[in-house]
């Protein structure tokens, strides 16, 4: 799904509707879907917002992670370099006299350098030219190495780059999977709000056709009781429940204003114009197979690359603490050319080979027993770890497991909502007619009224819980199970930055 802000303007083209009332300013409503307000979240929340850029933000982690082993071409020098100062000069026969020093350097160095992170290996090339000038003297010099290379090779340490490589791509790779996850997390999200204004939005419509009712019995009632057919205290309560209802209403009107505001702020609708719900009746009732939705969720989901670095993470502890408690050398290297002169040319005729070699160690002779506790504490934190993985795998799974059963028990909560709803509300209109007869008294009236109000919020209620855990299943799989693939979203904000350096 691509949540760019054209996809909205076409969205809000689609569902915008625009009504007019005789004597009265124009007003705008919307009709929305549950769809509908998740494609909005999707598109306008801040939240997707704020994902989008936490996706920037690893995307450049890695590429910088990437760029880290690639060769590296670096030009460095000074120039100029000014001094004039008085400077301590050793003398022929050893003694240091204060000399004033006046002089101008210039200095340059090219050099190409590449790690190699199997072997913790760095090697380099590089060329340098230095010039300066005695200010005093009006004297030239230059010397430099036409070429040289080098290496760094460590013997028996802790290698960082290996370990690097490994845990590095994994961090992305959790990046891509909870980016897809947190998007599912608006559309989550996104549900609650839906049903919450839904069900307040219920509450004020019922309450608006009782407050209705209650006032067509009112009237009916103060007929009835000029003709001596209904008691005083009979009268009273149906005046009770005109002042109840309206009193309902105010309530209703209060909650559905709250609800209207939180549902915009959080999708990025605009703060005009009406509201309208439309109940997600049309749902396909479908099977889920736990094996599947175990398995999705294991390939999709961050935990199973999380997991497995917690345990790379826990070998690499060891590693280090071993490698780094015990004997460490490092060898280094460099073989190339150099020469000096009057003039710059000079340094490039018949240069003289440089060579080193050095190999530089540290051996622990007497530590207190510190090398030994350090690595047996890695070593108990590594199996710890490997104690929390497989806990934390069950867990993982089970949770999944639980999601489907539970997914499954609601189709039939729903079904039997669904006929409790039809069955109570046509009993409150056969009461409604029987009372205005005169063949049902206001106490059962009361009753009928509770009761169809009881089924309709259990049938949203039962709606909702069946959209939850839908798209609960979707976050914690990461699969779409009506249309049979893998969830995936686009990043505008990622596209946009690419699209800028022209990646």
């Amino acid at each position: 799904m691509n949540m760019r802000k054209t996809t909205a303007y076409t969205l809000l083209g689609i569902i915008l509707a625009v009504t007019r009332t005789t004597g009265q300013t124009d007003s705008v409503y919307y009709k929305l879907t549950l769809d509908e307000i998740i494609d909005m979240a999707l598109t306008h929340s801040p939240s997707s917002k704020n994902i989008q850029n936490q996706h920037v933000n690893y995307y450049w982690r890695y590429r910088n992670f990437k760029t880290r082993f690639r060769p590296q071409l670096t030009l460095s020098g000074d120039l100029p370099n000014y001094t004039n100062t008085t400077q301590p000069i050793t003398q022929p026969d050893g003694s240091i006299e204060f000399k004033q020093v006046s002089n101008m350097a210039a200095s340059a160095n090219l050099s190409l350098s590449q790690s190699i992170p199997q072997l913790g290996t760095s090697i380099y090339a590089s060329t340098t030219a230095h010039g300066i000038q005695n200010l005093n003297k009006n004297e030239i010099g230059f010397s430099g190495s036409p070429f040289l290379i080098g290496f760094t090779q460590p013997l028996f340490a802790y290698n960082w780059m290996k370990w690097y490589r490994k845990t590095e791509p994994m961090i992305y790779d959790e990046a891509q999977k909870r980016f897809v996850e947190n998007i599912e997390s608006i559309a989550l999200n996104s549900t609650y709000r839906f049903f919450n204004y839904l069900t307040v939005q219920t509450n004020y419509n019922l309450a608006k056709n009782n407050l209705k009712n209650s006032l067509d019995n009112l009237e009916i009632s103060k007929v009835k009781k000029e003709l001596g057919q209904i008691s005083d205290n009979d009268y009273s309560r149906i005046e009770l429940s005109v002042l109840n209802a309206q009193k309902a209403l105010n309530q209703a009107n209060m909650e559905l204003k709250n609800a209207d505001f939180d549902l915009r702020r959080y999708v990025g609708l605009e703060q005009s114009g009406k509201i309208d719900l439309t109940i997600p009746v049309n749902m396909t009732l479908f099977e889920i197979n736990p094996d599947l939705a175990l398995e999705k969720a294991r390939e999709n989901r961050l935990e199973t690359t999380y997991f497995q670095r917690r345990l790379i993470n826990a070998d690499r502890a060891l590693a280090e603490a071993k490698q780094n408690t015990g004997l460490s050398t490092t060898l280094r290297g460099s073989y190339g050319l150099s020469n000096s002169g009057e003039d710059f040319m000079s340094i490039y005729r018949k240069p003289e080979q440089d060579r080193m070699l050095r190999i530089s160690l540290s051996i622990p002779i007497l530590d207190w027993g510190r090398s030994a506790s350090t690595v047996n504490l890695a070593e108990s934190e590594r199996e710890l770890t490997i104690y929390d993985v497989n806990k934390d795998r069950e867990e993982f799974d089970r949770e999944i497991i639980v999601q489907v059963e539970q997914f499954s028990l609601l189709k039939d909560q729903l079904r039997t909502a669904e006929e409790a709803d039809k069955v109570a509300e046509n009993g409150y209109n056969i009461a409604l007619k029987k009372f205005q007869n005169g063949e049902l008294s206001i106490t059962d009236l009361n009753i009928a009224l509770q009761e169809r109000e009881k089924a309709k919020r259990d049938y949203i209620s039962s709606i909702r819980n069946y959209w939850v855990a839908y798209y609960r299943l979707r976050m914690l799989t990461l699969y779409d199970f009506e249309k049979g693939h893998n969830i995936t979203y686009g990043n505008p904000m990622l596209e946009e930055e690419l699209e800028r350096y022209s990646f």
